[in-house]
């Protein structure tokens, strides 16, 4: 069997690192991307190759996302710090369309613009998570909190301490946005209670709760516009 080649004994225009400086990351395959990431390979293997045995299993970014530990490490040659460098890395650009809100300070005008960043990190989660999206005068994003106290099934907490958050905030208007693991949003009994209680307690502090959206796998309901919407 023929040995493979070190990558350090690739020419320039092969090798990951130096293709992205020529020509940019987004020209970049993605097993050319990870082996960025992965840095370096295993013995009798480069980190192409390494690279190239992930994306053939998983098949893309998303689905190594929410995947288990122990399918990663049915890997041969992929350890714990390198497993750690690929979930850090992934994490990484789930989180940078929240933060685009917040920096941009996005105007939000109808459900498919919260959606469209908020979707990329919540399709994924594997244990419901609520966010509330704090909004100045015209609508527009100032920050996003996530309320760890209480959940959709506790009403009462999860009220509680979204408008005291609100509140310690001086905020004018909120969307409240959570997601439901199994892909369908469909609005639960729950839901529908926990929504009418939020927009009564609104109403009384003089607080607009613009919407409450339900994340699912790329479907999303909304209780502004009543229906569920692909993204």
């Amino acid at each position: 069997m023929e040995k493979k080649k070190p990558l350090k004994l690739w020419k320039d225009e092969e090798k990951p690192r130096e293709k992205l400086l020529r020509v940019g990351e987004h020209n970049l395959t993605d097993t050319e991307l990870l082996a960025i990431i992965l840095r370096s390979g295993t013995k009798g293997e480069t980190a192409i190759d390494l690279a190239r045995k992930i994306i053939d299993k998983f098949g893309s970014f998303r689905n190594m996302s929410h995947t288990s530990l122990s399918n990663f490490k049915e890997i041969k040659g992929l350890g714990i710090a390198k497993i750690c460098q690929i979930k850090a890395a992934i994490e990484i650009g789930r989180r940078m369309a929240e933060k685009e809100m917040i920096e941009k300070k996005i105007q939000i005008g109808s459900p498919d613009e919260v959606v469209k960043y908020i979707m990329p990190r919540f399709r994924d989660l594997k244990k419901e998570v609520f966010k509330v999206i704090f909004l100045d005068s015209k609508n527009r994003v100032i920050d996003i909190k996530e309320i760890e106290e209480g959940t959709i099934n506790q009403a009462n907490p999860i009220i509680r301490e979204i408008f005291y958050k609100v509140i310690e905030n001086f905020v004018p208007s909120i969307i409240c946005v959570h997601n439901h693991p199994s892909g369908d949003p469909s609005p639960s009994k729950e839901d529908i209670e926990f929504t009418k209680r939020l927009k009564h307690g609104g109403e009384i502090l003089g607080i607009n709760v613009l919407d409450h959206i339900i994340i699912g796998d790329n479907l999303y309901y909304s209780f502004a516009s009543g229906r569920i919407s692909k993204i």
